[in-house]
């Protein structure tokens, strides 16, 4: 993605998987803002980097939980920058690859918006034909950080 896409103005909008067991939203409502690290597929990681700006609106998903789904909303509120877990031996996101000086892992800030008034669940989601298109719903897709269409933005919102 060019720079002159990547800072066109309009805020582009993205969905975030977390473990609500890891980090859930209730913890980022607490937190305000939290970094979102420990991304390690190159894939997400190119949409933090290279995608992401402040002010993007965020999808924030519970997976691998008894409801997999859309719990709240958050937004970018940083810069993507070196995501410091890599360079730390004792964090379990370590990796002996990654230098300071050519970071392998990026990562971003979230802050809270808000939680949704009910989950919208996987199942729901996929009952939706104007939703099928998108990444989370594609078969295989394991991505934890990836792109929502304005229009598919739009749609879930009014599903809430």
């Amino acid at each position: 993605m060019n720079a002159e896409h990547r800072h066109s103005g309009s805020p582009r909008h993205w969905l975030m998987k977390s473990e609500p067991e890891a980090f859930s939203i209730d913890d980022l409502k607490r937190k305000r803002r939290e970094a979102w690290d420990g991304v390690r597929n190159y894939q997400a990681r190119n949409f933090m980097r290279d995608g992401m700006q402040p002010g993007d609106r965020v999808f924030f998903y519970h997976s691998n939980c008894a409801t997999p789904g859309i719990v709240g909303i958050a937004e970018v509120a940083t810069d993507a920058y070196p995501d410091p877990s890599q360079f730390d031996p004792a964090s379990r996101y370590f990796d002996p690859a990654s230098t300071r000086g050519q970071p392998r892992w990026m990562l971003v800030d979230v802050k809270f918006v808000r939680k949704l008034r009910r989950t919208i669940s996987l199942d729901e989601l996929k009952g939706h034909a104007a939703l099928l298109g998108m990444p989370l719903l594609r078969k295989g897709n394991r991505l934890s950080v990836m792109p929502v269409a304005a229009d598919e933005w739009a749609y879930i919102l009014a599903l809430e």
